[in-house]
This record gives C-alpha cells, structure tokens and sequence, in this order.
C-alpha cells in the first residue's frame, strides 16, 4: 500500500506568481488546461497500490481548493484531502506534523512531491528502485549546466550505488550538475531523522528562553536539515531522470511549463490536444482547447497555446505560446504571443499583446530555466506580458513586455512597465 503527499506551500508564497495568484492559490492555476497539481494526482493514480493522497499546505480551505478536491475524488476514484497546516513549517515540517495521517493504514512508503515543479513524474520508476533496496530516502534527480545548478540543491552521488555522499541547497560554488528535483519516495522510518530535527529545534527554542521563537520549533527544512547531514550516511540515495522536469516559480515559467505538458499529451492525453478539422480554427503544433470556448474558424492557434474555459477567440486572433484563461475574450484580428490573458479579460480589435521569453538554451540540453529577476540596474526586465483579471485593452494598441495588475482599462499602448 503507497501513499503520496503533495506539499503546496501557502499565500505567502508564490510572490514571483503575482498578479496571477492574486485570484486563485498557485498549485491551483491552470497549467496546460488543468490546475497545476492535477498533473502530480494523475500521475500518483497511475502508481498500482496507491490508496490516498494528502495535500499539505498553509492556505485557508477556499471555495476554489475544495472544489478541487471534490472534483478530484470523484473523478479519480481515490481519497484526496486537504491537511491545513497551523504555520508555515518548511518542506519537512508539515510531514512530520501529520506523521499518523500519513502513516495510517500501514504503507510502506510514500511520495513526496512539491507542488511547483514540471516532470513527466518517474514515480513507477522510483518504486522500482526502492523495492530493490529498500532505502529510507530516494531522491528523484536531473542534470543541469555548471553555471545554473547553483540555483538549486545539488548532490553528489557515488556512480556505482547511487547513494547521496555530499547535499549542498543551492551552493556557492560549483558542486555537481545533479540537481534536486523536488520529488521523493520515503520509508516510514524517514520520520525519525524529522523528528530528531524537531526535537533538537525545541531544546534549542528552549535555551534561548524567548516565546517568541516557539512557533518556528515545528519549521523543518528537508533539504537543509535533513539530506545535507544525512548524506554520506548510506541512507539517501537519488534516481536520475532523464524526462521532462522544471520548476515553476514565476509566470514565466508557468508559460513553459505547460509547453512541456502540452507535448506530454502527445503520449499521456492525446484527447485533450486540438485537432485541425474542416470548418474549425488553423492549428499549428500542440494546442488545448476547453470544450466550452468559442474558436473563430479563420484563428490560428499555436504551438502551444492553451485556452480555458468560457474563451472567446474571434475572427483572424493570432495565438502562439500563451494561456488564456476561464471567460477571456480576444476580439477580432489582436496578435497575443508569449504572454497570459487573465480570467474575464478583453483584448479589443487589431490589438497585439506580446511578451518575451526567458526560455532554457534550446541547444543546451542541460539547460533550465534562469532564476527569473523582474529588474535589473533599475529597470523592468524584457519577459512574458502578463494581463491580470478583468483587464481590459482597447482596440489597435500595443501592450509589450508588461505586467498589467487586475481590474485595469488601458486607454493606450505601453512597453516594458508593470501597470498599477
């Protein structure tokens, strides 16, 4: 019996995220068409023997997350709860603090996985490997270039038995190109090294005898704490993949992210990709459509495009490398590339919405994605234009390399600013 936990974090988190997550929590915006942790649930599904999986997180139960998890059992056949954590408590805080929810029923092991990556999700891979040799900790790991594993945990690895000698979260200098993907599969007894963090933590609030600091004892941070001592130790080891994996920190990264899921269709969901059919809209490349959107015949979509809910795409749109989200309405002939269109926003006629994107190295196999800063020496650096909720943009304007915050109605074309 298996068990997987997705850990979602909280508000506080997912600043690189606004304006998009002013409207809904991030593991729930929509990533290739479906809310970003479905594509984790459906993978976890898909392992034989997976009996629950347990959302762990510090968001308040909403209207939109419990509507979610409804939708989720009911159409995955499998228990899905949410479990609210009382504070911020790390990557490895919330697992230790639900260790009977977790533990219940006896599995022999679990997953663990952030809710903000992108991966093709190795998890029957995984198994395989822990079945083989039983290990408290398997990492699931990536490569990257020399310059760009420094911004991520980077693990060095003994070639022949692929246990984890040496763990350094985002190192100063170069340390390996194997990097953390942020997905695990743990014994039961990996719990008790997070209880010893928890346990040292309280006896160190206790010295230095201030209240104040009593609410971070239950903060436990996975990588910090407990794979950099435990590494070398012969109880960590990592399970290197070579499928599609990238963080999702920012809505640049979102755009890209739901390129890779969008050719993930290809083998995994090939009914949720559009297809060119008479009398329909031209489409180019890997293309999502919601059934209840209204597609103009004479648009071209594509590649990788994705258009939510209730949409409205008129006669002659130009789309390419872009989300759309649920009641948007792109009128006649506007030009929307590299860019999102926030929920209920309109871009008026002839208008063109564009952004920039800060892609990986296509010749660069190990490239990933930069860590993406909004300026540099003062100014707004070029990036995909993002259109918050309820914007509205009038016809033949311009709106390049911007961020436009929610509820706004432009009056003219703007470049490279974040519009309040």
């Amino acid at each position: 019996m298996l068990k997987a936990v997705i850990l979602i974090g909280g508000p506080q988190k997912g600043t690189r995220f606004r304006p998009l997550s002013f409207e809904v929590p991030k593991p729930l915006f929509p990533v290739a068409g479906v809310p970003m942790i479905q594509h984790h649930i459906e993978a976890c599904v898909q392992v034989p023997g997976m009996q629950e999986i347990l959302l762990i997180g510090f968001y308040q139960p909403d209207e939109s997350l419990m509507q979610f998890l409804e939708a989720a059992q009911q159409e995955f056949n499998l228990p899905v709860r949410y479990l609210q954590e009382f504070a911020p408590l790390g990557t490895g805080g919330g697992l230790y603090h639900f260790r009977d929810q977790i533990l219940a029923g006896g599995p022999e092991a679990f997953f663990v996985l952030n809710a903000d990556v992108c991966s093709d999700f190795p998890l029957s891979a995984m198994l395989d490997v822990h079945r083989r040799h039983c290990h408290p900790f398997l990492l699931l790991g990536t490569r990257a270039n020399r310059t760009q594993s420094l911004n991520y945990g980077c693990i060095v690895e003994n070639p022949q038995t692929h246990e984890v000698l040496h763990y350094v979260e985002k190192p100063s200098t170069f340390i390996s190109d194997i990097i953390n993907c942020g997905i695990y599969l743990f014994s039961p007894e990996a719990l008790t090294p997070l209880r010893d963090v928890f346990q040292r933590n309280q006896q160190e609030r206790q010295l230095e005898d201030s209240p104040s600091s009593w609410p971070g004892a239950g903060t436990i941070r996975l990588e910090q704490d407990v794979f950099s001592n435990l590494a070398g130790k012969g109880q960590i080891y990592v399970h290197i993949t070579e499928g599609i994996w990238s963080q999702i920190k920012s809505a640049g990264s979102a755009l890209y992210a739901s390129r890779l899921y969008l050719g993930q269709y290809q083998i995994t969901h090939p009914e949720r990709l559009a297809k060119h059919s008479p009398g329909g809209p031209r489409i180019r490349g890997n293309v999502y459509i919601h059934p209840t959107a209204k597609v103009a015949p004479s648009a071209v979509l594509g590649p990788n495009v994705s258009i939510g809910k209730g949409v409205t795409v008129g006669e002659g749109v130009r789309l390419r490398e872009s989300i759309v989200l649920h009641g948007a309405t792109l009128q006649e002939h506007t030009c929307v590339l590299h860019s999102i269109v926030g929920w209920g926003s309109t871009v008026g006629r002839w208008a063109r919405v564009e952004g920039t994107p800060n892609d990986p190295n296509p010749n660069d196999p190990r490239a990933r994605m930069d860590s993406e800063s909004l300026f540099k020496d003062g100014k707004l650096l070029p990036a995909i234009t993002i259109l918050g909720c309820r914007v509205r943009i009038p016809a033949e304007v311009l709106i390049l390399n911007s961020i436009v915050l929610p509820h706004k109605e432009l009056s003219r074309s703007f470049t490279n600013q974040i519009i309040l």
